[in-house]
């Protein structure tokens, strides 16, 4: 991938009316975003009707649409993008609660050992929407870990810039966010 200097770059020529610039910036970042996408959706059930290219397509229809967007750098571009996939996967499972189960949800279980062992079902994923939006108000810096870990698959180093604190930071909250997380879908 293209160092953050030079998405960075292109970026703020996008935000300048530069199209190139846009192309460049997409052709770049949609490998990227595939791999998370192909990440995220590996751990869902199999039979999960949602693709990664589907996912991608949605996502970049959103952050590449017609109104630019002034993302300041690498950094925010992928906090946007981790929020805009958390979004497009969350009403996905919702409409597919809502055609085939009637609302209810489930549990979830997050027993991974180095991470999130993901939603298997689209309660699971509505479930851990919801006790991540209890998160925020909380610890919002906690939350904005978990859904840069979890839903645009940074690593720590990566969550650490585009938070602006320090990797044992992330590492502290990723725990801290983990244990509040788990003991609140358990009850």
């Amino acid at each position: 991938m293209a160092d953050s200097e030079q998405i960075t770059a292109w970026l703020s020529l996008w935000r300048s009316g530069d199209d190139d610039a846009r192309e460049r910036l997409f052709e770049t970042v949609h490998i990227h975003l595939r791999q998370i996408a192909a990440n995220l959706l590996q751990r869902e059930r199999a039979n999960h009707t949602l693709q990664p290219s589907a996912l991608v397509n949605e996502l970049c229809v959103r952050l590449f649409g017609s109104q630019v967007v002034s993302y300041q750098d690498r950094a925010h571009f992928f906090a946007i993008a981790a929020q805009t996939m958390r979004r497009i996967l969350i009403d996905h499972a919702r409409a597919g609660v809502a055609e085939k189960r009637g609302g209810r949800r489930q549990r979830v279980s997050l027993s991974g050992v180095d991470g999130w062992t993901p939603a298997s079902r689209d309660e699971d994923i509505l479930a851990l929407d919801q006790a991540l939006s209890r998160l925020a108000t909380v610890d919002p810096r906690a939350a904005r870990v978990v859904e840069l870990r979890f839903f645009a698959g940074l690593q720590e180093d990566e969550t650490a810039m585009v938070l602006g604190v320090s990797e044992i930071t992330v590492k502290r909250d990723w725990k801290a966010a983990r244990a509040w997380l788990i003991s609140h879908l358990q009850s």
